[in-house]
This record gives C-alpha cells, sequence and structure tokens, in this order.
C-alpha cells in the first residue's frame, strides 16, 4: 500500500481524507470535529441540523404555523439555529486552524437563505461548503461572498462543465476541489441522469479521468478530486494515488464514519449496521426529491416498494383491454380495469389494502386505511424541507408555493423520516430504525465482515482514521 501524503485542499495542508456530509443530525459538530482533528476534513451538516436549549438538550423541531409557506419560514430559522451551533461545536473541538467544511443540499428547502446566514453569523468557523443534489449555479457566488472555499458534489465531467461555464469561472479563485459522487455507490441521494442505466454501475476510473480532463482545460490541473461513494479501504484504490493522470485525488467517507463513537445516530442504528449483508443496501427511486437514492432494505423501503406494486391503471369508462368494472368508496364510484388487475385487486382487499389513493400519473395505489390517513397526514403537515416536493406537491417559488401537479401517495415525508431515525430511543428503537429512511453507501453491508469491527469493537474517530491510512 502506498503511503497516504497530505495534499494542499482550500489553502491548507491535510490529510486527503474529508468526511461525507450527512443530513438531518447525522454529521454533527462532534463527528466533524474530530475528523478535524485527526488530520482529515470534518463536515458538518447544515440541512436541519439540531439545535439546542441552555441546558444542551436537543430542541424539538416543532411547527406550530397553520400554512405550509409559514412552516417553511420556521423550518429556515430551525436549519439556521442549527447549522451555526453544530458548527460552533466543531470549531471548538478540532480547534482554530483545522478546516471545517459545511454541508448542503441545493434542492433543500431554503437552501440559499440558510447557508448564508450561517456563513455570515458564524464566521470564522467554516472555512468550506460542500453542496449537492441539483446544480448549484450559485454556489461559487455565495462562498466567495464570504471568503470561503466551495465544493460542488458532482457525478460527471459534464455535470462540471455546465457549472463552470455558466458560473464558476468568475469565481476561479475560491474553488476547494471538486467532489465526484459516484451515482451508483454512494449513500444519499444520487445523480445518475436519464441515459446512465441504475442497474448497471460503471467503473468509476474512467469517469472521474474525464473530470479530471474537463478541469485541465480550464487550468485546474492541482485543483483536487475528491471521490465519494462508498470508499472502504483505500488499498482497492491503490492505483488512484499519485497517478499523474488523475491528478491530485482525495477520497470522501461518509458511510464508514457511521459506526464510531463520536457518531450521534442511535445505537440502534449502530447494531443495525453490524448486521447487514451484501444486496441489502437498495438503489431506489421514491425519494420525494425525485432523486435516485441508496439506503438499506429495511421494512420502510420494503413498504415502499409493495406500496407501488399494489398499483392499477384504470379508465373512468370501458377502454381497450379495461372492462372490468370495479366499484369502491362508500358512494359506490366505479372504475374500469383489466380482468388480470380486478383479480389482484380482490387479493390485496383480502390482505387488508381496501383504501385507494390517486396518483400523478392517474393511477391508483392500495394501501390499508391507517397507512392513507398516515399518508395524507403527512401531506396535510409539509413544512417545505425541499424546493420542491412530490410527494405533497410543495414548491417554495410564488405567488402559489405549489408544483401544480397531483400529490404522489407512491413517496413519503422525508423530513420525518429523517428526524425520526436520527432521534430514535427508547424500548422502540429497533421498530424505528427499522420504519424509516436509513440512507447508506453500497458498501455499508462491509461492517459486518470487516475484521476492524469484530467483536462489536466500535472506533473513535481517530481510531478510524488511523486504519484508513493503513489502506483498511
Amino acid at each position: 500500500m502506498k503511503s497516504v501524503n497530505p495534499i494542499l485542499m482550500g489553502g491548507k495542508e491535510v490529510l486527503p481524507l474529508i468526511e461525507g456530509g450527512k443530513g438531518v443530525a447525522i454529521s454533527t459538530g462532534v463527528s466533524a470535529g474530530h475528523w478535524s482533528a485527526a488530520g482529515g476534513v470534518g463536515t458538518v451538516s447544515i440541512v436541519n441540523a439540531d439545535s439546542y436549549d441552555v441546558h444542551g438538550h436537543i430542541i424539538p423541531q416543532v411547527y406550530h404555523k397553520k400554512t405550509r409557506r409559514e412552516r417553511h419560514e420556521e423550518l429556515i430559522q430551525y436549519a439556521i439555529s442549527g447549522g451555526i451551533s453544530q458548527a460552533k461545536i466543531a470549531r471548538e473541538i478540532a480547534g482554530p486552524d483545522a478546516p471545517i467544511h459545511a454541508n448542503v443540499m441545493w434542492e433543500m428547502g431554503g437552501c440559499e437563505p440558510v447557508i448564508s446566514a450561517v456563513l455570515e453569523q458564524a464566521k470564522g468557523t467554516i472555512t468550506g461548503v460542500t453542496c449537492g443534489a441539483g446544480m448549484p449555479f450559485r454556489l461559487s457566488e455565495i462562498a466567495s461572498q464570504y471568503g470561503v472555499y466551495y465544493y460542488p458534489i458532482i457525478s460527471s465531467g459534464r455535470a462540471f462543465n455546465a457549472l463552470w461555464r455558466r458560473s464558476y469561472k468568475k469565481n476561479p479563485e475560491w474553488l476547494g476541489g471538486v467532489v465526484y459522487e459516484d451515482p451508483w455507490r454512494a449513500g444519499g441521494h444520487n445523480g445518475l441522469s436519464n441515459s446512465e442505466d441504475p442497474l448497471v454501475p460503471q467503473d468509476p476510473f474512467p469517469r472521474v479521468l474525464e473530470l479530471r480532463r474537463v478541469m485541465r482545460q480550464y487550468g485546474l490541473d492541482n485543483t483536487p478530486i475528491i471521490m465519494a461513494g462508498s470508499v472502504w479501504w483505500l488499498s482497492e484504490y491503490e492505483d488512484w494515488i499519485d497517478n499523474p493522470d488523475l491528478g491530485p485525488i482525495a477520497f470522501q467517507f461518509g458511510t464508514r464514519p457511521l459506526l464510531t463513537k463520536e457518531s450521534p445516530i442511535p445505537q440502534a442504528w449502530k447494531n443495525r449496521l453490524r448486521t447487514l449483508k451484501q444486496g441489502d443496501i437498495y438503489l431506489n427511486q421514491f425519494s420525494p426529491t425525485g432523486f435516485y437514492s441508496s439506503a438499506v432494505k429495511n421494512s420502510f423501503l420494503l413498504d415502499l416498494k409493495a406500496r407501488s406494486e399494489r398499483q392499477v391503471s384504470f379508465a373512468k369508462e370501458p377502454e381497450g383491454e379495461m372492462t372490468v368494472p370495479y366499484e369502491y368508496g362508500a358512494r359506490g364510484r366505479v372504475i374500469y380495469v383489466t380482468s388480470t388487475d380486478r383479480e389482484y385487486i380482490e387479493q390485496w382487499e383480502q390482505q387488508g389494502f381496501t383504501q385507494l389513493l390517486l396518483t400523478p400519473d392517474n393511477t391508483y395505489v392500495f394501501v390499508t386505511p391507517e397507512q392513507a390517513k398516515s399518508i395524507q397526514k403527512d401531506q396535510a403537515d409539509c413544512m417545505g424541507c425541499l424546493s420542491m416536493c412530490r410527494f405533497s406537491n410543495w414548491s417554495q417559488h410564488g405567488p402559489e408555493y405549489t408544483t401544480g401537479n397531483r400529490p404522489d401517495p407512491r413517496s413519503f415525508c422525508i423530513q420525518r423520516t429523517l428526524q425520526d431515525i436520527a432521534h430514535a430511543s427508547g424500548d422502540n428503537a429497533d421498530y424505528i430504525v427499522d420504519n424509516n429512511l436509513m440512507f447508506s453507501g453500497t458498501q455499508g453491508w462491509r461492517f459486518g465482515s470487516d475484521p476492524f469491527y469484530a467483536n462489536g469493537f466500535t472506533p473513535t474517530v481517530k481510531e478510524l482514521v488511523d486504519r484508513i491510512l493503513t489502506g483498511y
């Protein structure tokens, strides 16, 4: 294994080991501060991060206003307060000179006012901003305004080329690096394009090589590329290190820091990670963002998968093969379905899935009455956590603040489920973890097979960084 040497990033010499940002109370100031103190670059998430009262207790993010627009403003204030709190904690742990990055999601609700307010009110704590989940054209403008480096998260050289030509060329001096997040391997939301097959992963090496080619044509020969997406052992990337064709390379670790002593995730979540097997990570398209995302195949995702499978097309009058009448609801409304779908419907109703919910694609999904109530409540309680949401039809753009589309019951409230799993506790913590969204990179199953974690060992962040430096 080649030695891993420091590189220059954002004006500082650091180990080429970056903590991946994980939103909604997962990448905290504690984990980020210790990662930076160990010589790498720690990352705090300011996507609805936790803030604290005077006694140090987490302030629950409860929404009191009546309208979505008003609740959206509440959400922005929670995000700003939480982002500032976590940045300050990270700085206190890491010390005055260590790099601290803040991670935001471009398509999160209120991204621009949140990151601007955090950078303004927490001056001196954050040295870089990483941002993905969309095309963050204004990232360079915002970062340069506050004198911090920016790190766009992209999944192809083509995406970076578009960002550079439209915006980043105006602020090249603040480009600290480019994060290549592999769309087949990374946890959370992924940047698969319409031309890429989600079931056929591509080798990341030629894709990163193409990204470097694009960067070199703009004079960015020495700007680091950060490889992200289920990096586990550096020994598996030995041909990347000190490779003159790739130029300066760093590696981002998002999944592995979940299982450390400083990681804030509940113990039930940590325990679940140790049980994962190969194939337990599921690249799916249920997210209300519309992006593909990678998560553990638990009861939550299996329910979403089954919900979409209990779906039929219909006609209001006999049409084509849809000639079989189906009567539903208290008022005995009639639609027409195929004979095959009518047989499926009978089976679903026998299993308790008697409630129909209409989708934007003019189909019906069948759920239990309890599921229908839960879905409709989550849609009604929407607080605008995304710029646009297909689950609730929220849009942060006025004057109507709606996408104009029908809410999609095949999706889910991502804010609620991520808050629930992040703060799972008590006797039902295992149930909460199994029934909420658990993001993971595709290599998450290796917790159960990597000898580093044998006999229930949980490392500190420093022990994990030291281990990674050995190549494993």
